[in-house]
């Protein structure tokens, strides 16, 4: 069985990381959507809503699991049995980072390859960062987020501009 992980932050997934889900989930046996913690970053939702937006958008799809991590993503991936790492790519400047990373990863962890995906047109653009601001402004988010998690997101931007969390 080829298991595939596709790690990231996801806050929130997106229409582009759902996009990239949808395509890896039909090449592999399983995928595993793994929300890392990256202690550089403030996420607007915690963990356990990130993994639960995730699960809501992709509760079709049979072969995809939704987990979280905090350690190092070569070590997870050895210990879920997974053989390749997915990621997502944007723009040539993606490239260089994800392409180091690879390398990092693949020597800590030599039985792990990575699959790049590159984004489809329409969300070359999109990034999670990108969708927040532009939610701050009260954007239709229909081309940018599932529509199943739209309510969710924007009741917390509504949170977040009233000084809540």
């Amino acid at each position: 069985m080829k298991i595939a992980i596709y790690p990231g932050s996801f806050d929130p997934v997106t229409s582009g990381h759902l996009n990239i889900i949808r395509r890896a989930a039909k090449i592999f046996d399983r995928l595993v959507v793994c929300v890392m913690v990256n202690g550089g970053k403030s996420p607007m939702f915690t963990l356990e809503e990130r993994v639960e937006l995730i699960r809501r958008v992709t509760k079709d799809l049979p072969n995809v699991e939704v987990d979280s991590s905090n350690e190092l993503l070569a070590e997870y991936a050895r210990r879920k049995g997974g053989s390749v790492l997915v990621k997502g790519l944007r723009a040539g400047s993606d490239f260089e980072y994800e392409f180091q990373m690879a390398l990092i990863n693949r020597s800590i962890n030599p039985d792990l390859d990575t699959m790049f995906l590159t984004a489809e047109h329409q969300y070359m653009y999109m990034s999670s960062s990108t969708v927040k601001e532009l939610g701050k402004y009260g954007v239709d988010l229909s081309d940018f987020l599932p529509e199943e998690i739209i309510p969710d997101f924007q009741e917390r931007i509504k949170l977040n501009l009233q000084g809540g969390k």
